[in-house]
């Protein structure tokens, strides 16, 4: 059997590493703590509308999608390795720790916001679930999402040598940052936290916690590929239709959470939200590819997406490069209008250059440094098992026949 790509899931990915890209840039250029207080960079108000845009319509909704097209990818290589009649879980456990090695040397080295250790690291936890049927799936996905989503219940009141700690560490984050070497950024990205023993033993609890917070949307990924959901997109749109409606209540839902970021709502609201408007996007972004797949837009989508691995890791290196002091020093100083901007002009450079590379090499470099991981192989090609034929029927090396 011949296992094709899914066009739709590879633009699909493309389209999560734009709205990844998007969130990202308010780490790159505020600081992952620095992100959530704002109010240290002097926003203008057109600055300040366009940050609550990103936290509304695109932080924590575009990984998701990642997330769940990361499921849906795991069942499309199981399938394909079955039929090629090898060890299924072996090739997937080096898979996952490739990504944990990649995204351990990502983080040490350039950037601290990775999710690739993480995703290798959930991939491990997926397991359990790959010979499940797609009824499974959804019932344990549901059951996750009404679980976690109540656990945001409350709000965290922050002492006040917390908020003395976090607000000297952003501080000195923002002169390192935007002055310092690359050794010194580095040096500081490893060693320096603005938490409290207190909130470390809190973050070990929430990472914990992790697998099971992330698992609802890569079980429903692994649900949708058993349901060869997205492989007839015209043939599906009614049902992107009514997943659409999700796309308006995942917004309203976020909408209403970072205006009343107070209320002991807002962490379900915002996670429910997120997860939903994931959906809602992923539904209306099909609609739009039924009409326009062969569009230069979309085609710069699916490209992106197939080479998803290495353009991530360029987003960070292309980014880190404009923002810290070892390249342009823009840390903090270019402004969340111009941030977005930066944001489309660098995703459409990826696109372009994307379909070019595209049209000269199968796969990425780093696709294919983790195929050799993944198929334990030079060339990237699955070892299928050996034939072995008796006495009669040795090969003669010779004629090349049985």
């Amino acid at each position: 059997m011949n296992f094709q790509r899914v066009r739709l899931i590879d633009s699909l990915r493309g389209l999560s590493l734009f709205g990844i890209l998007l969130a990202n840039l308010l780490i790159f250029q505020y600081g992952i703590w620095g992100k959530e207080e704002i109010s240290f960079f002097s926003l203008s108000n057109i600055d300040v509308g366009a940050y609550k845009f990103i936290k509304i319509a695109v932080e924590g909704s575009f990984m998701p999608i990642f997330t769940f097209l990361f499921g849906y990818s795991i069942i499309k290589l199981v399938e394909s390795l079955k039929s090629k009649g090898v060890r299924v879980k072996w090739h997937l456990v080096r898979r996952f720790l490739m990504l944990m090695v990649i995204g351990i040397l990502h983080s040490t080295y350039l950037w601290e916001g990775d999710i690739l250790f993480f995703y290798g690291l959930m991939g491990f936890f997926l397991l359990l679930f790959i010979n499940r049927k797609k009824k499974t799936l959804i019932i344990w996905g549901s059951i996750l999402f009404l679980l976690t989503s109540a656990m945001g219940y409350g709000v965290y009141e922050e002492t006040k040598e917390e908020a003395e700690k976090a607000s000297s560490y952003i501080v000195q984050t923002n002169d390192v940052y935007k002055n310092g070497t690359y050794l010194e950024i580095k040096d500081h990205r490893e060693n320096e936290s603005p938490l409290l023993l207190e909130n470390e033993i809190f973050l070990l609890f929430a990472m914990i916690l992790a697998p099971f917070m992330t698992a609802p949307l890569f079980l429903f990924g692994m649900a949708a590929a058993k349901g060869k959901i997205f492989t007839k997109p015209h043939v599906e749109q009614r049902w992107y239709k009514v997943g659409a409606i999700l796309l308006p209540v995942g917004l309203a839902l976020k909408s209403v959470s970072v205006v009343n970021e107070e209320n002991a709502w807002s962490a379900i609201l915002l996670t429910v939200g997120a997860q939903l408007l994931s959906l809602g996007y992923i539904a209306a972004f099909s609609i739009l590819f039924v009409s326009f797949s062969n569009s230069i837009v979309f085609r710069g989508f699916e490209s992106v997406g197939k080479l998803s691995l290495t353009n991530y890791i360029m987003q960070t290196v292309i980014c880190t490069t404009i923002f810290y002091g070892y390249g342009l020093g823009l840390f903090g100083e270019l402004g969340m209008l111009n941030s977005i901007i930066l944001g489309l002009v660098i995703f459409a450079l990826q696109c372009v250059c994307s379909t070019l590379y595209l049209k000269m090499f199968r796969r990425g470099p780093l696709e294919h440094i983790l195929r050799i991981g993944t198929n334990f192989s030079w060339n990237g090609s699955v070892k299928k098992k050996r034939t072995f034929f008796k006495k009669s029927e040795k090969v003669n090396l010779e004629s090349g026949t049985i």
